[in-house]
C-alpha cells in the first residue's frame, strides 16, 4: 500500500466506479480482466481488446502475420 496519503488521490467516486467495474465484470462470460489507470484517456472511457488466447495479445498470430505457418499451394 501507499504509506504516503498525500500521494493517494483516489476519492470516493473513483472507488465506485473501479467497484462497478468489477462487479459488471464479475457478471460477464469473460475469464481476463486488465485495468490501466492513466491520465493520457479520457475520463470515463474503456477499450476493449479480444484476443485468441491469454498470451496472443500483439502476437503475429492475434495480428494474422504468423511467420512459421506453411503456405497452402
Amino acid at each position: 500500500m501507499n504509506s504516503n496519503p498525500e500521494k493517494n488521490t483516489a476519492n470516493d467516486t473513483d472507488i465506485e466506479n473501479v467497484l462497478e467495474i468489477l462487479e459488471q465484470f464479475g457478471k460477464s462470460d469473460t475469464s481476463r480482466l486488465r485495468i490501466d489507470a492513466t491520465a493520457s484517456r479520457e475520463q470515463g472511457s474503456s477499450e476493449k481488446q479480444y484476443h485468441l488466447g491469454r498470451c496472443d495479445i500483439g502476437s503475429p498470430w492475434a495480428c494474422g502475420t504468423p511467420f512459421d505457418v506453411l503456405e497452402d499451394d
